[in-house]
């Protein structure tokens, strides 16, 4: 059994789908894993989403230890996250899943440069 964020688990699986439960958790860690960001700039490269559900999203990321927040002592403030090693971890997860849709997409779409998400990380085959 697994016993983690005040919940119990018979299969770790099922430990990281509590976790990563939605569409934006992910996407929130795959732009930090190019740099640090502010809030602002996280919004701008994720822009289907609203700024309401970013910040429930990073709130919920940083409950579970995946992201850091750190608030610096400015007028006005400023606010930078990051992701703890936890969420560095993850890195090579995402690699395969970016590397995954595009073959998918090889497969059974088709691939525009139009509206395409653009990151350091992007991996050409």
């Amino acid at each position: 059994m697994y016993y983690i964020n005040d919940k119990e688990f018979r299969c770790s699986i099922n430990v990281t789908l509590d976790i990563f439960n939605d569409r934006w958790k992910l996407s929130i860690i795959w732009h930090l894993l190019e740099s640090d960001k502010r809030f602002k700039d996280l919004h701008e490269e994720i822009s289907e989403i609203t700024q309401k559900t970013l910040t429930v999203k990073l709130k919920e990321l940083e409950e579970k230890n995946i992201i850091n927040r750190e608030v610096f002592p400015e007028v006005p403030p400023k606010v930078v996250y990051s992701l703890t090693d936890a969420g560095k971890r993850l890195k090579p997860v995402l690699h395969e899943m970016f590397d995954w849709g595009v073959e998918y997409v090889n497969e059974y779409g088709k691939i525009t440069e139009e509206n395409m998400c653009h990151t350091e990380l992007n991996r050409k085959k």
